[in-house]
């Protein structure tokens, strides 16, 4: 269930039923496709997304809508405000820094090789579905999906963390 200060969900941002603060109803597309860019590039969960776009957004001294309008017109080639995309950088630099030792536990018990080939290929199929169609609400929801369960799998907080140990995972040897 979602508090109040929670950014919506990608699911309400695809029905367009709640924009990115700081913009009127119904303008949510510029907004969720920005979600799902970053959600395919970071990679991350829509939660995840929306906390990185309101965070250069905050860097930026701009709205969350303005942020998603200046990073979708970057992904089209047009040119973005240079303190909009040094914000925009920042924040996502900021996500992939791995969290300090002892900020959270370390999985007790490592899940199978199988198991975490097949959650880390799930979730990169939804990154590259993400990176065609950066609003389709399906394979938002997918992504959601697979990064909260990668998280739990990995033990780790955030969703870069658990790629990273996922991966560091599979390439340990046996």
């Amino acid at each position: 269930m979602a508090s109040p200060g929670d950014p919506p969900s990608a699911a309400a941002l695809a029905a367009g039923a709640a924009p990115l603060p700081g913009r009127p109803h119904g303008e949510a597309p510029t907004e969720l496709r920005a979600v799902g860019l970053l959600m395919a590039t970071t990679p991350c969960s829509a939660r995840e997304a929306k906390q990185i776009l309101l965070a250069a957004a905050d860097r930026a001294r701009i709205t969350a809508a303005e942020a998603a309008e200046a990073m979708v017109a970057g992904s089209l080639g047009l040119p973005v405000p240079v303190r909009v995309e040094r914000a925009l950088r920042r924040a996502v630099q900021a996500a992939r820094t791995p969290m300090p030792p002892g900020a959270f536990r370390n999985v007790g018990i490592l899940p199978s090789r199988p198991r975490t080939e097949e959650v880390l290929s799930r979730l990169r199929g939804c990154q590259a579905r993400l990176a065609a169609d950066p609003t389709n609400p399906g394979t938002l929801r997918a992504m959601d999906d697979v990064a909260y369960t990668l998280c739990v799998l990995m033990g780790r907080p955030t969703t870069h963390e658990a790629v990273r140990a996922a991966e560091g995972h599979l390439a340990a040897p046996e």
